[in-house]
């Protein structure tokens, strides 16, 4: 195994040679190409959800609406993208 140390971005990591099946190679650089990010982000991602027993340690995504006027309507789930359609079509 091949390892020695790097800075990037002022973060301190190792860096090291794995070797993975090519399939599951194939599906986990695809995956990273769709969202966009480093195929390194996406594999630290992974082992992270593995070592804490599949919970994130942090969100990877907090919607908080941006309300200029008025008020948030009260019983709407904002987490429930459905429902949210369904009581934009009733006002429409």
């Amino acid at each position: 195994m091949l390892t020695d140390f790097c800075i990037l971005s002022e973060d301190l990591c190792m860096r090291t040679t794995l070797d993975f099946e090519d399939n599951l190679f194939r599906e986990a650089k695809a995956r990273a190409a769709e969202l966009g990010e480093p195929l390194t982000r996406l594999l630290e991602r992974a082992v992270r959800l593995y070592l804490h027993g599949g919970k994130p340690s942090e969100p990877t995504f907090l919607f908080a609406p941006l309300i200029k006027s008025g008020r948030p309507t009260a019983g709407v789930d904002w987490d429930d993208r459905d429902t949210l359609y369904e009581r934009m079509e009733e006002r429409g």
